[in-house]
């Protein structure tokens, strides 16, 4: 409160802004097809909003509070732009998912100010997850679509034209927090449904696997490469000139070697590559050469005398 020449002059604090809206998701807004709102946290409301909230002199960055009153479930998430239509607003389809909203239902929209994030950690909901080679890397690079992060949350990030779902499990200091402009510590937890083969294969005992049902056969040592049946033609064949097939021209069975993804060797020794080749080495085979025929017959071949193309000139 300020005095001037005797009157009282206040300036209006900052004010929550709080407004109420028909959800619809992302593919019911109007104009081209926006895959930019899918792939990150925030929200499109309507113009009027935005001179609500100058008037209120919010907080930057705006991050509100979305909660859904019939399902008691709530969310945070910013803002991306304000074009949506009067009355409406538009959100992830994700994010709809998590406060168990249908399209047309209503949603109450709060601003809040949250602290700065220091520490999240994430539970992939799909062992696929392991399949990224750099996964913080690829979170990081997602979450810059991102405003703000809510415990217990399941946010949907985009990679290689495929969608990974992760739970946040935990957010450091609050249990909603703000990712704008902040240095954050990320950790995971194991993906569901991953099983530790350490915890199913007892180190040391060198047994060998038994396969599934499919026909596989275990190949090798410590369960490194598994030959699988391959399905070929299951019809018959005639020859053109009408004779039969020789014997040599059956079909065989077909054997692939697959080698199972996730079985690390646990008898490996720091420092040492192998290479695993079915060949003889050099060594013995020399040996078997300076042996001779097991038979005892002589190891040469040609007996004959030999000529030379070219005539010697006398």
């Amino acid at each position: 409160m300020f005095h001037f020449s005797g009157f009282n002059m206040m300036f209006p604090e900052g004010r929550n802004f709080t407004a109420t809206y028909k959800c619809f998701s992302v593919s019911m807004l109007p104009g081209n097809e926006r895959s930019d709102v899918e792939k990150g946290g925030k929200i499109i409301m309507p113009n009027s909003a935005l001179d609500s909230l100058t008037r209120l002199n919010v907080e930057y960055p705006m991050l509100f509070k979305l909660t859904n009153g019939k399902k008691s479930r709530s969310s945070h998430a910013g803002v991306l732009e304000f074009v949506a239509d009067e009355g409406k607003c538009y959100l992830p389809y994700w994010m709809m998912d998590n406060l168990l909203l249908e399209e047309g239902d209503i949603l109450n929209v709060e601003s809040v100010s949250l602290p700065v994030a220091t520490f999240s950690k994430f539970q992939p909901q799909s062992t696929d997850f392991l399949d990224i080679t750099n996964q913080k890397a690829v979170l990081e690079n997602a979450l810059r679509n991102f405003a703000c992060l809510t415990k217990g949350d399941v946010i949907a990030i985009k990679y290689n034209k495929k969608v990974y779902e992760l739970c946040v499990l935990e957010t450091k200091p609050g249990n909603a927090v703000s990712i704008i402009e902040c240095d954050m510590n990320v950790e995971f937890e194991a993906p569901v449904g991953y099983k530790d083969h350490s915890e199913s294969q007892p180190s040391g005992s060198g047994q060998q696997g038994v396969a599934g049902s499919a026909g596989g056969v275990v190949a090798g040592a410590a369960n490194t490469v598994l030959e699988e049946v391959v399905e070929t033609f299951k019809g018959s064949g005639v020859r053109l000139d009408g004779k039969k097939k020789k014997e040599s021209q059956l079909e065989a069975p077909v054997l692939k070697k697959v080698l199972p993804r996730g079985v690390p060797d646990y008898d490996f020794q720091f420092g040492l590559i192998r290479f695993d080749r079915n060949i003889r080495p050099i060594s013995d085979r020399g040996k078997d050469e300076a042996a001779g025929p097991a038979d005892g017959s002589d190891g040469e071949s040609f007996h004959g005398t030999g000529f030379s193309m070219k005539k010697t000139r006398k």
